[in-house]
């Protein structure tokens, strides 16, 4: 949050600073402790986007609302913006592309074909002509900007709790996870979101290690295989993401994770705040975790 967005890195500082209102995180289980749950959860119940004195009278009137949000819906930030730091390398393997997301919430970055890139001065449109929602993304080093945009023959993907983008309360939860002022990502999640209601994908519900597998036996066996990720092995406890590795290094399919510092690479000489984007476990990028910035190494 810092330096992305100063009214939840105010609150964030303000929770830090309040026993009363840190009691009441500790009632949830740790896995809810989350900055990010508790904040889409006050605003989702009608807590205002205001100073952190007013954030705090609203959270303790309203808290046993907040904290069945908390404790019934997840932090499934679906941020299509992500396509652009994963499309240069999904343009250069051999296309058709099936496409297998893990922790894919709604499916919003099983689109790569769907949306248009902005990579500084340099524009790519799919084949359909320019798209509504346009991923910009500022790039560093020898980025391989990609000619065109893939060809997907499959996508479908695996979540815990899928959303539903034709569900009007699945929506409006994917725009409270975006952070107060970020606009641009709203208004690109909303081009998203209309891109995947008219193509709706194949969301299955279920744990990723007990789903993958079946899943990818699914995929046409004339088209590349690719499992890809965002921000999702982190969330799982060391003995399961390595069960996670040794799954999807096993299958014939491509591996590609846009995770932070520590979880698939080690954490020495990569940059603070700053996502790994890695092949077959290869890091080969540095990327901010909403798709923003994209720096090849």
């Amino acid at each position: 949050m810092r330096g992305y967005s100063p009214r939840y890195e105010e609150w964030a500082h303000g929770v830090a600073d309040d026993p009363p209102l840190l009691a009441l995180l500790d009632e949830l289980p740790e896995p809810k402790r989350q900055p990010n749950l508790l904040f889409a959860g006050a605003r989702y119940t009608g807590v205002p986007v205001g100073s952190y004195a007013d954030f705090r009278t609203a959270v303790m009137a309203d808290w046993p609302a907040i904290r069945e949000v908390m404790r019934t819906k997840r932090t499934q930030t679906n941020e299509p913006g992500r396509c652009a730091v994963l499309l240069p390398i999904l343009a250069a393997l051999p296309q058709p592309l099936a496409l297998l997301e893990v922790g894919a919430s709604a499916g919003l970055c099983l689109y790569p074909d769907k949306y248009s890139y902005q990579y500084g001065d340099y524009r790519l449109d799919p084949p359909t002509g320019p798209s509504a929602a346009v991923m910009e993304c500022a790039v560093e080093g020898d980025v391989p900007l990609p000619s065109a945009v893939p060809t997907v023959a499959w996508r479908a993907g695996i979540d815990l709790n899928p959303l539903d983008t034709s569900d009007p309360e699945d929506v409006r939860w994917l725009e409270t996870l975006i952070w107060p002022e970020h606009e641009d990502r709203r208004v690109r999640q909303a081009a998203a979101i209309e891109i995947a209601k008219a193509d709706p994908p194949y969301l299955v519900r279920g744990d990723l290690n007990e789903k993958l597998t079946e899943l990818a036996a699914q995929a046409p066996p004339d088209a590349t295989l690719v499992v890809f990720h965002s921000a999702v092995l982190w969330y799982l406890p060391p003995e399961a993401r390595q069960q996670f590795v040794n799954t999807v290094t096993s299958l014939n399919a491509h591996w590609l994770a846009n995770e932070g510092r520590g979880v698939v690479v080690p954490a020495e000489n990569t940059t603070m705040g700053l996502m790994i984007v890695t092949h077959n476990g290869k890091p080969l990028a540095e990327a901010n975790g909403h798709g923003r910035f994209l720096r090849w190494l």
